[in-house]
């Protein structure tokens, strides 16, 4: 996969904050060499925050997030800055335009530092500001390190702004791989592969497609089947496979027809790990033995494409759990970034396996649930649970 094919969900996201009209979308502009936002004089003219993927010299593939001032005013400004905070669920490193050092910047300044989110302070337009070096003096004071001096109209200062990010990379940025703590070089890996609607014929889903590329990185032998030609596949490899991945619904027939020694798991259990905190998702699903038919559960997908009627999340889930625990429990869907702030009400929250989220926005997720004391799981780690095998699987 090119660096111009890179998901948005896998490249390091880089948010813009400030006031309106502290420069923002012209930083955007200047750092991407190309007029991407909007620029006005008029405060207020980035409405809803603006995503620019692209490769940036000794980083890789990276996703530039353009927001609205966080000083908005009015109904629509109120919108517009709820919009800023949705984007900072996803931001990994921040780029923060002081403009005056009032008490509003420095609330979101905290909100960002408590988010641990490494920011780099900046100061735009220092070359036609008379009191520059004085108020350098008081950023450097508030955020313990040198503001990084910036024009956008010179380019003066862009170098050692890309500088200062090279050296603020999250340590998990270069996550470990998908596979890699499952797999040696040389191993056989047979791959299980869903044939429904959600993957239809001629195509195969993202997670399938990034695992394969992950498999073939590490040097596997990699084979690919559905449910009904596994016994073949099987039969056709020399040796039983070291591993087993399948899709999450067919966990129960792979389970029942693999080879005692091959190792197993699915696609949604690796990226639970690959996205979040694996350990987290399986502590949620021990929850699930205190659920009854009077619980409230929440299903929260990451895609925004309609229901189909196979659908895992709408349909098959659900039908597990009412199955178990009774006709009227309860169950809410929520999809793309709509996500209660309060979860209060729920007894579990299930996710999908987020492969069109960065795992910066999955971790704020599994904090705000951890904090409200409410235990989430994952698609996959939730089907191995209500099939009695999430002890016999790889996570």
């Amino acid at each position: 996969m090119s660096l111009q094919n890179t998901p948005r969900a896998n490249r390091l996201h880089i948010g813009i904050f400030g006031p309106r009209n502290s420069g923002k979308s012209s930083l955007l502009n200047a750092l991407t060499g190309q007029s991407f936002a909007v620029v006005s004089d008029v405060a207020g003219t980035t409405t809803d925050p603006v995503y620019k993927s692209m490769e940036l010299s000794g980083i890789g593939p990276v996703v530039w997030i353009d927001t609205a001032g966080f000083d908005d005013e009015g109904e629509l400004g109120a919108m517009r800055v709820q919009k800023t905070q949705e984007a900072l669920q996803r931001t990994d490193i921040a780029l923060f335009l002081f403009s005056d050092g009032s008490v509003q910047e420095k609330n979101w300044l905290e909100q960002i530092k408590t988010k641990k989110i490494p920011v780099i302070p900046i100061i735009n337009k220092f070359d036609v500001r008379p009191d520059c070096a004085v108020f350098s003096a008081q950023i450097e004071a508030l955020c313990h390190e040198k503001p990084v001096l910036v024009s956008t109209t010179t380019g003066e200062g862009l170098s050692t702004l890309k500088e200062r990010l090279l050296r603020l990379l999250p340590e998990d940025y270069q996550a470990e791989s998908i596979t890699a703590h499952l797999v040696h070089p040389g191993d056989a890996v047979l791959l299980v592969m869903p044939q429904d609607l959600q993957a239809p014929k001629g195509r195969l889903i993202l997670p399938q497609v990034q695992t394969i590329r992950d498999l073939l990185d590490h040097s596997c032998i990699v084979t690919s089947c559905t449910t009904d030609t596994m016994e073949q596949a099987l039969a056709s490899l020399a040796a039983p496979p070291s591993l087993i991945i399948t899709d999450s619904q067919a966990f129960a027939f792979v389970y029942a027809h693999k080879p005692a020694a091959s190792l197993l798991t699915s696609f949604s259990v690796l990226f639970a790990r690959y996205k979040g905190d694996i350990h987290q998702f399986v502590a949620g699903a021990a929850a699930m033995e205190h659920l009854t038919a009077a619980s409230h559960v929440l299903i929260a997908e990451a895609c925004t494409h309609a229901p189909l009627t196979e659908d895992i999340g709408r349909i098959k889930i659900p039908n597990l759990l009412r199955q178990r625990f009774g006709n009227s429990l309860a169950i809410d869907f929520v999809r793309g970034a709509d996500f209660p702030a309060d979860l209060s009400s729920y007894d579990l929250i299930i996710h999908c396996g987020a492969c069109m989220f960065n795992r910066r926005y999955v971790l704020n997720r599994l904090e705000q649930a951890a904090a409200q004391r409410v235990p989430m799981c994952n698609y996959g780690i939730a089907i191995a649970y209500l099939t009695g095998i999430l002890d016999k699987i790889v996570y």
